[in-house]
C-alpha cells in the first residue's frame, strides 16, 4: 500500500537511526506535542481559576459549570470531524487553523465582561482545540516510519505530560497574582509560538482517496454526541431519572444511529465502520476508554477529595497532586522503553492492571482513614501508569487503522479518550453524588427539621470541592452535627468511587488481553519503513487498498 502526502514530511527520509530525528523533525514534533499541550495546561490552569471567575462575574455554581461545559460541548462533537476535516483539507492547514482560533479565542476569553462572553468565547477555543488536537496527532503519524513510533509518542506524551503537574502551581500562581484573565492570556505567547514552529517545520499532507467531504456523517455525530455529552453532564444536577435527561439520551442515540448507517452509504465514510471487524481495534478502543475513565479521570477527582477531607485551598491540593504529577511525568520515559521491548497487548494490559492497583490502594486508604501519604502512595502508582500507557494507548489505536487514514485514527483516538474521560467523570460522580447523599441525610437527620436543609444541593456542593462553604451558612451547633455527617460522607462516597474506578481498570485489562493481537513478523518492505496497516493482513482494508 503506497502512502501520498504532499510534502516531505510524510515520507521516509532515512534508512539508519542515526538520521531518524533530524532538527526539522524535532520542531514537528515539539510543536504537534505543543497544541495538547496548551489545551491542557488551559483546562487545568481555568479548574482552579473557577472561584476566582464566578466572583468577579457574579456568577452563581450553575454558571460556573457552564464555564466548563461551553467548552467540553463543542469539543467533544468536534473530535472526529475535525480528523475528517485534517485528512480532507490538509493536516498542516487544519493545525494552523486550530492554533490560530484556539490562540485568538483565548484573547476575547480574558477580556471577556461577563459570563455569556466568556461562555461562546469557550465554545470558540474549542472549535480550535479539536482542530489541532486531531490534525497534531496526524502530523505525527504521517510524519514518521512505523519502526520509530514508540519513541515519537513516548516525546510526544512527555511534552504534553508537563501540563497538568504544571496547570494547578501556575494557575494558583496566575489568579492569586495578575488575576484569573490571565488563566487566558498565558495561551497567546504559547500558541505565537507554536504557530511560528508549524509554519517552519510542518509540510502539508492528506488523505489521496478523500473525495469529498462526508457532511451527513459530521453533522449527525456531532449533534448525536453533543446531546449524550449534554445529558451526562446535566444528569447529576437535574437527576438521571428526569425527562430532559431521558429526551437528550434518546436523541442522541437516534442520531448516533442514523449516523452509522449514513457511514454504510458513504464511498468515503469519517468513519470506516469496517475497522471494527479488526479485534484489535476495538481492543485499542475499550483499553484507551478504561484508562481515561479509571486513570485520567482521577486528575479531575483526586484535587476535589484532597479539598474535602483535608481542608486544603486550590493550591494546596495542587502541591498535593505533585504525589500524582511527577511519577505521570516520568511515565512516558518508561512507557518508551518498555513499549520497545513489549507489545501493546503486553503494555495496554499491564498499565491497566496498574492504575487499578493505584484506585484500590488509594480506595482502601480513603475507607480507612489513613491521611494523606497513604493515598499519596496509590496516587503515585496510579500517576505513573497513566504516564506509561498515555501514549501507548494512542500508538495502539493510530497503528492498527490504515495509514492514509491518519486523521479518522487521530481524530478517533481523542473522541475514544474523551468518551472515557466524561463517562468516567459521569458515572463516578454519580455513584460519588448518591453514596455521599445517603450517608449525608442518614447521619445530618439530627438537624432541627426547621432548618429545611436542601441535602441534594447541599451535597453537591460539598462533592464539588466547596464544602466549608457549604457549611458556613449554618449556625454553630447545626454545623459541628452536619461537620460529623460531612467527613463520613465524603469518605465513603470518595472510597466507593475509587473502589469502582479500579473495577473498570480491571475489566479493561482483561478485554485488553482478549482482543489485542500481537503482530505477525512483519514484511521486508516494512523493516526498510514502509507503513503495512495492522489489519491488512486479514482483509479489513482490502477496500481501501
Amino acid at each position: 500500500m503506497a502512502i501520498t502526502s504532499v510534502g516531505a514530511a510524510g515520507a521516509a527520509t532515512g534508512r539508519g537511526p542515526e538520521n531518524w530525528l533530524t532538527t526539522r523533525k524535532l520542531a514537528m514534533l515539539l510543536c504537534c506535542a505543543g497544541a495538547p499541550f496548551m489545551i491542557m495546561l488551559d483546562t487545568n490552569i481555568v479548574a482552579v481559576a473557577l472561584p476566582a471567575i464566578a466572583r468577579d462575574l457574579h456568577g452563581e455554581f450553575v454558571d460556573v459549570e457552564w464555564v466548563v461545559s461551553a467548552y467540553i460541548l463543542p469539543f467533544a462533537s468536534l473530535l472526529m470531524p475535525a480528523g475528517a476535516l485534517a485528512d480532507r483539507l490538509g493536516r498542516r492547514k487544519m493545525l494552523l487553523l486550530g492554533l490560530s482560533i484556539f490562540t485568538f479565542a483565548s484573547l476575547l476569553c480574558g477580556f471577556a465582561p461577563n459570563l455569556l462572553v466568556l461562555n461562546l468565547a469557550r465554545a470558540l477555543q474549542a472549535v480550535g482545540g479539536a482542530l489541532q488536537l486531531s490534525s497534531s496527532l496526524s502530523v505525527i503519524a504521517h510524519g514518521f516510519e512505523p519502526k520509530h513510533r514508540a519513541r515519537v509518542y513516548a516525546i510526544w506524551a512527555t511534552v504534553m505530560g508537563i501540563a497538568p503537574s504544571l496547570g494547578p502551581i501556575l494557575g494558583g500562581f496566575l489568579t492569586s497574582y495578575l488575576g484569573w484573565r490571565w488563566a487566558f492570556y498565558i495561551n497567546l505567547p504559547i500558541g505565537a509560538l507554536l504557530i511560528a514552529t508549524v509554519v517552519a517545520s510542518v509540510d502539508e499532507s492528506r488523505d489521496p482517496m478523500a473525495v469529498r467531504l462526508d457532511i451527513p456523517g459530521i453533522f449527525l455525530f456531532g449533534a448525536g454526541f453533543f446531546c449524550i455529552v449534554w445529558a451526562l453532564i446535566e444528569a447529576n444536577r437535574v437527576g438521571w431519572e428526569s425527562q430532559s435527561t431521558a429526551i437528550k439520551l434518546i436523541l442522541g442515540a437516534v442520531l448516533l444511529a442514523a449516523f452509522c448507517y449514513a457511514e454504510t452509504l458513504h464511498p468515503r465514510p469519517m468513519i470506516d465502520l469496517a475497522i471494527f471487524r479488526n479485534p484489535t481495534v476495538v481492543g485499542a478502543v475499550a483499553s484507551m476508554i478504561g484508562y481515561a475513565a479509571a486513570g485520567q479521570v482521577m486528575m479531575t477527582l483526586l484535587p476535589i477529595y484532597l479539598q474535602d477531607a483535608f481542608g486544603q485551598t486550590p493550591a494546596g491540593a495542587g502541591i498535593a497532586m505533585v504525589a500524582f504529577a511527577l511519577p505521570m511525568f516520568a511515565g512516558p520515559t518508561i512507557g518508551g522503553k518498555l513499549s520497545a521491548r513489549h507489545s501493546s497487548r503486553t503494555m495496554l494490559t499491564f498499565g491497566l492492571l496498574t492504575i487499578g492497583l493505584g484506585d484500590a490502594v488509594v480506595a482502601a486508604a480513603v475507607l480507612g482513614g489513613t491521611g494523606y501519604w497513604p493515598v499519596a502512595v496509590g496516587m503515585a502508582i496510579i500517576g505513573v501508569a497513566v504516564g506509561v500507557m498515555n501514549s501507548e494507548t494512542t500508538k495502539a489505536q493510530i497503528s492498527s487503522m490504515p495509514p492514509e487514514r491518519a486523521g479518522m485514527a487521530s481524530g478517533m483516538a481523542g473522541t475514544t479518550r474523551f468518551i472515557g474521560i466524561t463517562f468516567g467523570l459521569a458515572g463516578l460522580g454519580a455513584i460519588l453524588a448518591a453514596v455521599a447523599e445517603s450517608h449525608l441525610r442518614q447521619h445530618g437527620s439530627q438537624v432541627d427539621a426547621d432548618q429545611a436543609i436542601d441535602w441534594h444541593d447541599l451535597n453537591l456542593r460539598i462533592v464539588g470541592g466547596d464544602a466549608q462553604g457549604a457549611l458556613s451558612a449554618f449556625p454553630g451547633d447545626v454545623r459541628t452535627v452536619l461537620e460529623h455527617a460531612v467527613n463520613g460522607s465524603v469518605a465513603l462516597g470518595f472510597g466507593a468511587t475509587f473502589a469502582t474506578g479500579a473495577v473498570v481498570a480491571l475489566v479493561s485489562a482483561g478485554l485488553a488481553w482478549a482482543l489485542v493481537r500481537t503482530p505477525a513478523a512483519q514484511p521486508a518492505a516494512e523493516a526498510e519503513g514502509t507503513a503495512v496497516p495492522a489489519g491488512a493482513k486479514d482483509g479489513v482494508f482490502a477496500a481501501a487498498e
